[in-house]
């Protein structure tokens, strides 16, 4: 036969497991904030570049219609 706990045994109880559970969640939340940091900083590093490329792109577009302008007028 098992003891009967008391309602404040059960209470004590409770208010362990959410403890765990709450510092559990925070050591998570921690750890998923720091790669979502990460994750921004790779993602900004990376726009960056995109950045550069799409205006190499676009003045290689605006010379080559220009350069064909200019060699259609001459």
């Amino acid at each position: 036969m098992t003891a009967r706990k008391s309602p404040t045994m059960l209470a004590t109880e409770a208010l362990e497991q959410i403890a765990r559970h709450e510092k559990e969640c925070g050591l998570r939340w921690s750890e998923a904030h720091a790669e979502l940091k990460a994750l921004s900083k790779s993602v900004s590093s990376h726009a960056a570049r995109w950045e550069k490329l799409s205006w190499l792109v676009v003045s290689t577009v605006v010379c080559a219609a220009l350069a064909t302008v200019l060699k259609s007028y001459l």
